[in-house]
């Protein structure tokens, strides 16, 4: 499960203006991002199970089903309405996992923007100083070029995180084996693409940023 979550708010330091001005909102909007989804992950990891529970049970009436349909003197009503519900709930918990992932994809594609908006400040630098840009770093030592390194490196790991999240809901809700339903439960929940080298990587930014104290 995520940790307790905090919003980074940008600075309205009336010294910041131009490309750190940007850089700076940037970190705190790249920041939010990641706790919304982190959030978002708790979510689907909840609905995740569920799924998981509903197929598996279905599975199991199924098959008590069959065996009572083979024994011709079993006198017992088959659970058509326990199927029938059972079903209703599996949509309703698909439809929550697909809308969590849709909003996921929506976070990724504002990094995404992020992303080419600081390759352009980079640009911008590169045709007013050359090659190296700014004679003086915006900030403390980083360079406009490892800004936007970071946060290219922290959207692809969120975007390959997204592409299993996108397999796991298309194929949860299909999956009776329980072993491989465990798989994909794990990683939805430890998302093995986000690294414990992104969070110190967003960490560094917002230090760098002045959004956390050095």
């Amino acid at each position: 499960m995520s940790e307790a979550t905090t919003n980074v708010t940008p600075g309205r330091k009336g010294n910041l203006t131009g490309s750190a001005r940007k850089l700076k909102d940037n970190a705190a909007d790249l920041h939010n991002l990641i706790q919304k989804w982190e959030r978002l992950n708790d979510e689907g990891s909840t609905s995740a199970v569920k799924i998981v529970n509903l197929v598996l049970n279905k599975k199991s009436v199924s098959e008590a089903d069959i065996v009572m349909e083979g024994d011709s003197s079993a006198d017992v009503d088959r659970p058509e309405q326990s199927l029938k519900q059972s079903h209703k709930e599996l949509e309703e918990e698909c439809h929550k996992l697909n809308e969590i992932v849709d909003k996921m994809a929506n976070i990724v594609l504002k990094m995404e923007k992020m992303v080419h908006a600081e390759q352009g400040i980079c640009e911008l630098e590169a045709f007013q100083y050359g090659e190296k840009g700014t004679p003086a770093p915006l900030f403390h030592t980083w360079s406009t070029k490892q800004f936007a390194e970071v946060s290219s490196k922290l959207y692809e790991s969120y975007k390959q995180e997204l592409a299993l999240k996108q397999t796991i809901l298309q194929e949860l809700a299909h999956t009776p084996n329980a072993d491989l339903s465990m798989v994909y439960l794990s990683s939805w929940l430890y998302q093995p693409y986000i690294e414990d080298r992104g969070k110190l990587l967003m960490e560094s930014l917002l230090l760098e940023t002045g959004h956390r104290p050095v």
